[in-house]
């Protein structure tokens, strides 16, 4: 069987299966496992396929056709032009989640200290500190969340992109139970769970099937851990500092209006490219 054959008949498999993207999963499964660049494999269409690889892509395709994410299977994924490893353990990283990282990094100066809470696999965190680290900002990050496993990942993923080990620490707890008290920060950033209990068996497979559910589950009205927080950070936060927040579509007012019962200042809502609210924050 060539490559092409292959392909074409990963993508009958997968359109069967309800993936919309099947010819852009096939594709870069089978680069995946071949190992190919775009270019190579796009040369090679006509050269006969290992049985090795044919075997080993045939389980991915089996693994994609039964919904697991992409990223999952492939074990890593991109955000903000950067790496990170994924694995079940944590929320693949959204594009729609770089709206709050270039919100946050307009508000970062010199020497900032941040808290990423919630953190999953990092990628929030860490795109800041990467970012400001380009734009020659010295910053400092922890990072905190209730997942063990989630929190071996993200400490993976600030040494995958070359983050100090000073400047970077990674604390278990219920919020901001994981920190210390005294502990005072110029930037909270989170992205908690925020879907309504109820709506989560409408996610689609991907999601609902395999990502965690304590990084979905935002309770009864998605707005249980936005309370919380809201409650909570003024004790975390220094004079003037930064409380954001990514929000589902439809969340924008009800979150904005915790934080301004709250007494923050300059309280704002950002839309994402599609035009739905993705981003609150304001400062004390």
């Amino acid at each position: 069987m060539t490559y092409r054959e292959l392909e074409r008949k990963a993508v009958s498999h997968l359109e069967a299966a309800g993936i919309e993207d099947a010819k852009v999963d096939a594709r870069l499964l089978l680069l995946y496992v071949s190992e190919k660049s775009a270019a190579t494999l796009l040369m090679d269409q006509a050269q006969e396929v290992s049985d090795e690889i044919e075997k080993t892509y045939a389980m991915q395709i089996q693994k994609r056709c039964q919904r697991i994410p992409l990223q999952q299977i492939v074990g890593e994924t991109e955000f903000m032009g950067l790496p990170f490893f994924v694995s079940e353990d944590v929320l693949c990283p959204r594009q729609d989640t770089e709206i709050l990282v270039e919100e946050v990094l307009r508000c970062l100066k010199d020497g900032d200290e941040i808290l990423d809470l919630c953190a999953g696999s990092g990628c929030i965190g860490i795109s800041l500190m990467k970012l400001g680290e380009w734009e020659r900002r010295h910053l400092t990050l922890d990072g905190a969340d209730l997942s063990e496993k989630a929190l071996a990942i993200a400490e993976k993923n600030a040494l995958r992109n070359g983050l100090k080990e000073e400047c970077t620490r990674f604390y278990q707890g219920d919020l901001f139970d994981a920190i210390e008290e005294n502990r005072h920060y110029d930037v909270i950033v989170s992205n908690p769970p925020y879907i309504p209990s109820e709506d989560i068996k409408e996610l689609m497979p991907e999601v609902k099937d395999h990502e965690p559910l304590m990084a979905l589950d935002g309770k009864e009205d998605g707005l249980f851990f936005y309370r919380r927080i809201t409650q909570q950070a003024a004790s975390h936060l220094k004079e003037g500092g930064w409380l954001c927040y990514e929000i589902g579509y439809d969340q924008g007012e009800s979150v904005a209006e915790l934080m301004m019962q709250s007494d923050y200042k300059d309280v704002r809502v950002i839309q994402d490219l599609s035009g739905n609210d993705r981003v609150v924050m304001g400062h004390l």
